[in-house]
């Protein structure tokens, strides 16, 4: 169902199940890589309105620290994490569905991916560490589209012919949906990638 790559090596998808919504993988020699890409094998497909929340687990001060990455879902089946900056002491340790799952000791240069399966909803309320992201230049593309495209779509509801001839959308509009938007971005900041 999952599967792990990360660059100059070969795929890796045995994961284990070590519960009904929770699978396990290995990851050998974890110091020498930079990105991981996790990803679904497109076997089996998440139930409807689930995703699964993938964790970072590595060997600190001899306990097992895990860390936050991000999501899966089949709307987004694959997802680039950095972790180069996640394996220092500064990094905190999180809440996982795992807890010491790992029970399985890990040498220091092995990590573990977990990914548990979980409510969209409830996946959406996690924050990633912020170091997991590889760049923001694609998000930033993507939320400038999506809220582009979603004004114009708002805009031109409003837009009234001239007796020039020219189209105008009054002010009003223009603030209303400004407002709005601000608004949803302060209830749910991620709420423009499920609109």
């Amino acid at each position: 169902m999952f599967g792990v790559l990360i660059s100059g090596r070969l795929p890796q998808n045995n994961f284990q199940q070590v519960s009904e919504t929770q699978f396990l993988i290995e990851v050998h020699d974890i110091e020498n890589a930079n990105h991981i890409v996790v990803y679904m094998t497109g076997q089996m497909p998440f139930p409807e309105g689930y995703g699964g929340a993938v964790y970072f687990c590595y060997q600190s001060g001899g306990e097992q620290r895990w860390i936050y990455l991000g999501k899966i879902c089949n709307q987004k089946p694959s997802a680039i994490f950095k972790i180069s900056n996640l394996k220092s002491e500064g990094n905190a340790v999180v809440m996982t569905p795992f807890g010491a799952m790992g029970g399985t000791p890990i040498s220091h240069l092995n990590a573990l991916i977990g990914i548990s399966v979980e409510p969209i909803t409830s996946i959406d309320s996690l924050t990633p560490a912020t170091e997991t992201q590889p760049s923001n230049v694609n998000n930033f593309m993507e939320f400038t589209q999506k809220m582009l495209e979603n004004f114009y779509n708002y805009a031109s509801s409003f837009a009234k012919d001239a007796p020039d001839g020219q189209t105008y959308v009054p002010f009003n509009s223009l603030q209303h949906w400004f407002e709005n938007f601000k608004r949803r971005l302060e209830i749910n900041p991620n709420f423009w990638k499920t609109s």
